[in-house]
């Protein structure tokens, strides 16, 4: 998968600063929040405020169409949720990474993809899950073989992609945007394999950077 995953030209063209770190991660033994993920949860609420970063975000959304203060970018949405919720252990991991950089992070179970990911523009008839809803003509979407992943960029997620419990293969999708730095990004992508690694002593981690420049 993680040599497949692709970003469409035309996303680049509406937004030349957007580079992904995708993370693979192998081996994962997930389960229920506990006290380690609750304390990564807690450290980042603490977090000091980078509106820069999630203003970026919303210029990109109207970029398309979108509403931001409707659809949320997922990393705006997530800053608005105090306490920050409590999934299972490895969505904890990169919501608390996310906050901590204000970076959209999106976090799926590699095992429900059908083909590669790919983050393109929509043509309006993708198949969706019918609580997302159709995408419109334009909008940026995640995508697999199958239909949407995940709709407006990094709004919403489709449940058949979630991580969950029983997960053992995951992909992290790490979402840049000016003015974070390509170096921040990495730090952050370091961050979460270590948090993933303390989960999962045996997990494999790889990754791969995608933006303009490659």
């Amino acid at each position: 998968m993680l040599d497949d995953i692709w970003v469409d030209d035309a996303v680049h063209e509406l937004r030349p600063d957007f580079a992904v770190l995708v993370m693979t991660a192998h081996g994962l033994a997930n389960g229920p929040t506990d006290d380690r993920s609750r304390a990564w949860l807690a450290a980042a609420a603490e977090a000091e405020a980078q509106p820069a970063k999630i203003d970026a975000w919303k210029d990109a959304y109207r970029a398309f169409g979108a509403k931001p203060q409707r659809t949320r970018p997922s990393v705006d949405a997530l800053t608005r949720r105090m306490p920050l919720p409590e999934i299972n252990r490895a969505v904890d991991a990169y919501n608390a990474i996310s906050v901590k950089h204000a970076l959209p992070i999106g976090g799926e179970d590699l095992d429900r993809y059908s083909g590669p990911a790919r983050l393109v523009r929509a043509a309006g008839d993708e198949p969706s899950e019918e609580a997302l809803g159709t995408p419109e003509p334009g909008e940026v979407i995640w995508r697999d073989d199958l239909g949407v992943t995940c709709r407006r960029w990094n709004w919403r997620q489709v449940a058949r992609t979630r991580l969950t419990e029983e997960t053992v293969n995951a992909i992290f999708l790490l979402e840049r945007l000016e003015p974070m730095t390509l170096e921040e990004l990495k730090e952050a992508g370091e961050e979460l394999a270590d948090l993933l690694a303390e989960l999962s002593p045996g997990v494999r981690i790889a990754t791969r950077l995608l933006s303009a420049r490659n």
